[in-house]
């Protein structure tokens, strides 16, 4: 899945929410570049907004700490 991510400038630091997404509640485009997953991980700053979109959890936390960004799960 190709996402472009824009975390701010460099060295900002905060919180990233991850939380499990749901394929069937993405945009279209985004459904069809999900290749037959059920549930990918979207990364969210403070304010709520999307950062990214990963295929898989633990790539978010690491995609969050590579930014400088101290990440939480979201149930």
């Amino acid at each position: 899945m190709n996402t472009e991510f824009d975390f701010g400038a460099e060295g900002e630091s905060g919180i990233a929410y991850v939380r499990a997404v749901k394929v069937d509640d993405l945009p279209e485009d985004m459904r069809e570049q999900a290749e037959g997953q059920d549930t990918l991980y979207a990364l969210h700053a403070a304010d709520g907004e999307r950062l990214a979109v990963v295929r898989d959890r633990a790539l978010a936390f690491v995609l969050a700490r590579q930014n400088n960004m101290e990440p939480v799960a979201v149930h």
